[in-house]
């Protein structure tokens, strides 16, 4: 039984756990507990994580998150998909394929080129389409929204939401890092390593530090 008390799928985002419909949480957390030290090939590290939104509360998926952070595993929930979506879905795989025509050109985004400095500071939100380029590190303060972009030769600091893709070190810099009150980007790059978040994901309560370890980009909880 202990064996089905956790199901592992993978998918193309990452790992996908279930639970059995009996297991209480302390069975759950045990039963990770027990995979994680035994040294898994599942879970490596860097590996994103993703757990049901609707099968614990708050505070059980609070520490079921601080349990794979520990281990260096990048954990987020997932919300459940209705049925209207699955069914959208499975609809969707069954028509044909229609013909794919190229898209037209799009202009280019709108640029800022920024002389290198010790530290760049944005005092501002970054609206998608707006990009920042620099050889330094980059203090932004305020959101950086989605289709903006961060391209800095040191490290990333956003005193707010990242949801729009972000590259550190991103002249092969590997000791760079990227920090955001709410790290939920599309996209984050340090040096030549990438990482993709999923689709659906939840804000956590704490800032976020990502870097890279053992050759991954590993995403860990900090204190401001």
């Amino acid at each position: 039984m202990s064996e089905d008390i956790v199901k592992i799928k993978g998918t193309s985002l990452g790992l996908q756990l279930s639970f059995a419909p009996d297991a209480s949480f302390e069975d759950v957390r045990a039963n990770l507990l027990k995979k994680l030290e035994s040294g898994s090939t599942f879970f490596l590290r860097g590996t994103l994580v993703l757990i049901p939104r609707d099968v614990f509360r708050g505070s059980e998926r609070d520490e079921l998150q601080r349990l794979f952070h520990e281990h260096g595993l990048i954990c987020r929930t997932q919300r459940p998909e209705s049925e209207e979506e699955q069914a959208a879905k499975m609809q969707a795989e069954k028509k044909p394929q229609a013909e794919v025509k190229p898209a037209p050109p799009e202009p280019p985004a709108a640029k800022e080129e920024l002389q290198p400095q010790e530290m760049v500071v944005i005092n501002r939100t970054l609206r998608g389409g707006q990009e920042i380029t620099t050889k330094s590190s980059v203090l932004v303060c305020g959101n950086v929204n989605p289709g903006a972009q961060i391209i800095a030769g040191g490290s990333i600091d956003i005193r707010g939401t990242c949801r729009g893709m972000v590259h550190a070190g991103a002249y092969g810099d590997s000791t760079a890092f990227i920090i955001a009150d709410h790290l939920m980007p599309t996209q984050i790059r340090i040096s030549n390593l990438i990482a993709r978040s999923p689709d659906e994901m939840e804000k956590t309560d704490r800032a976020e530090r990502a870097s890279i370890k053992d050759g991954q980009i590993v995403i860990e909880p900090i204190e401001r």
